[in-house]
């Protein structure tokens, strides 16, 4: 418990990199379900959180097999409520072929590299039913400083603002990302220069 008063109690990362002051809170009328991996949970570059904190209604569970999920399954189960699972590949359809809803909607995020959100898809069954949702192919994310798998890989959280810009064209949710770069610019200028190096979009 030594260590708890390092970090910030609410955004959960170190006081000296805390995200607060740069959230901004957002109006949505989709909102999002943010299934974490465990390991996601305590990394210094995890994105999710800014979602959670700017998103009032964001949901944020932790997990590897979600489909005896009892928070979740609720959530599932409501009456009236379309739900969505962003996840690319075979059978996805891209976010801009969908109109935008018009009864209750959830989109569920899955928040973890890409070998581990694969195996979050397998083990929960729950999901395997619903529809299925692709962001454009030629988005590029700004993730300098951790690694993706390929291009056009995209951190949580600006897959969930491309997502909710999409279908909310008329609201302004530019403070995500905002705050996203900030954080990223504060690691970078933390950095040694050799290790800054690695990384040439920063310069």
């Amino acid at each position: 418990m030594k260590m708890s008063c390092r970090y910030c109690p609410k955004c959960g990362k170190a006081h000296k990199a805390c995200i607060c002051p740069l959230i901004v809170s957002l109006s949505s009328e989709i909102e999002l379900i943010i299934l974490q991996h465990p390991t996601e949970v305590s990394r210094p570059l995890g994105t999710a959180r800014i979602l959670q904190l700017s998103l009032p209604d964001a949901h944020c569970f932790t997990g590897e097999d979600f489909t005896r999920h009892p928070q979740l399954n609720q959530l599932l189960s409501e009456p009236d409520t379309r739900h969505y699972v962003l996840y690319p590949g075979e059978g996805a359809i891209s976010v801009n072929d969908v109109p935008a809803p018009q009864q209750k909607t959830r989109v569920i995020l899955i928040d973890g590299t890409w070998k581990k959100a694969y195996k979050m898809w397998q083990l929960s069954e729950n999901l395997h039913g619903l529809p299925r949702l692709s962001l454009p192919e030629e988005l590029k994310g700004n993730y300098q400083i951790r690694k993706a798998p390929r291009e056009g890989c995209l951190s949580t959280v600006e897959a969930g603002y491309h997502l909710l810009s999409v279908w909310q064209p008329a609201q302004d949710f530019s403070p995500l990302l905002s705050c996203f770069e900030q954080m990223i610019q504060f690691q970078m200028s933390h950095m040694s220069p050799d290790v800054r190096r690695r990384y040439p979009s920063s310069s």
